[in-house]
């Protein structure tokens, strides 16, 4: 989930400080954002370390996952089946809740089953003791550290008790999976009368992820995605258009039906050329307010229209070898190097990184110039830089 921070920008703490020491030390933080020295002190009694959480978020892959392996674990037919079950079970609430966010049913369904398999996984972990743990250890402490308030002001405002604080080992809760802060921003039960009750709730849940995509700019009857067959003269000198451009250059949609008649979009290969195209809306991005990987986009996404009762992808998908974190970290290297990228280099292939490939591609005549990251761009990289030498 996209972090939102509060005020507090307590540090993670120095090398050799204890865990209670450094638990205290966000008293100060609490009580800037109103939590009385009462609610704290009950709120950490006892609380201790949580083991092996430190190293989670440290873990890496050696090699990264492909975006159609990541699709074949996140949309199953079991979970498409559940899907169209509360769907139709749940029929009248969900369209207020579509009425009052904009937001179609199906996507809210996709992003609760992608998220908690539709509540049934939840976590138990101590929520605070997690984000407690997480800030002490220095992998994004401030950012835990604020997260630690934002939960210390839910107990505050009366939102949940503390024996209901429980989520995932990386502190995200209950079935729509929102840090606290996420919680204070955009939790909405569904009656509006009451606090929203993400732990037990599914229409609250619902009801709280409509609100967090309205919130994040959703646009009423416009796709997220939009499956599409590519031109075969098609040049690839751009990836970002109007839908009407998309139209003009010959763009049409894989189940035949019409290109919506505005908005703005960008070509989106995930497999390369040889494997399904999409379109992709600023309700893609939306998406990815929620976790910013496009891979959890396009699972929502297409998971939301195997719900909704259409096929996603049309097309088949290709067989697609993973390149190892250490490739991905240097084709960044290489690509920062020659003007291209201007991202982190985290071995991470999102849309900066994808950009950059298109940029290089282009400049070298690789065609089908589709930015997607392989073997062969590397090597054409590491060509360049040889001869550079």
């Amino acid at each position: 989930m996209g972090v939102l921070g509060l005020c507090c920008s307590a540090a993670a703490a120095p090398e050799g400080a204890g865990f209670g020491a450094f638990v205290q030390d966000l008293w100060p933080a609490a009580r800037d954002a109103g939590v009385s020295r009462e609610i704290f002190d009950k709120a950490v009694e006892g609380l201790s370390i949580e083991p092996g959480v430190l190293q989670r978020p440290r873990a890496q892959a050696e090699f990264t996952v492909t975006i159609p392996s990541y699709l074949s674990g996140a949309i199953t037919s079991a979970r498409v089946a559940r899907g169209r079950a509360l769907s139709a079970e749940l029929a009248t609430p969900l369209a207020r809740i579509e009425e009052r966010s904009g937001a179609p049913s199906e996507t809210l369904l996709a992003i609760l089953g992608v998220e908690s398999n539709f509540g049934s996984a939840t976590g138990a972990a101590d929520t605070l003791r997690v984000l407690a743990t997480l800030a002490y250890g220095g992998h994004r402490g401030a950012v835990f550290a604020d997260e630690f308030v934002a939960a210390l002001v839910m107990l505050k405002n009366g939102y949940v008790t503390r024996e209901r604080l429980r989520g995932s080992w990386a502190g995200a809760m209950g079935q729509p999976q929102f840090l606290p802060s996420a919680y204070l921003k955009y939790a909405q039960s569904y009656d509006g009368e009451r606090p929203a009750d993400i732990w037990t709730n599914r229409l609250d849940s619902l009801a709280s992820i409509g609100n967090f995509l309205r919130q994040s700019g959703w646009v009423a009857g416009l796709p997220a995605v939009i499956e599409v067959v590519v031109p075969r003269d098609f040049d690839y000198a751009a990836l970002d258009h109007y839908l009407s451009q998309w139209r003009s250059l010959g763009f049409s949609r894989a189940d035949g039906a019409a290109l919506p008649a505005s908005g703005a979009a960008s070509l989106f290969q995930p497999a390369g050329a040889a494997g399904p195209a999409f379109l992709i809306t600023e309700n893609f991005e939306a998406i990815r307010q929620y976790n910013t990987s496009d891979a959890y986009a396009l699972s929502v996404a297409l998971l939301a229209e195997r719900i909704g009762g259409r096929q996603a992808p049309i097309a088949a998908w290709p067989k697609v070898a993973a390149l190892s974190t250490a490739d991905c970290m240097a084709m960044q290297r290489l690509l920062a190097a020659r003007g291209f990228y201007h991202g982190t280099i985290d071995g991470k292939l999102g849309r900066t990184s994808r950009n950059a490939v298109h940029a290089f591609q282009l400049s070298v005549g690789m065609q089908p110039a589709d930015g997607f990251a392989t073997k062969d761009v590397l090597e054409r990289l590491q060509r360049g830089r040889a001869n550079s030498e």
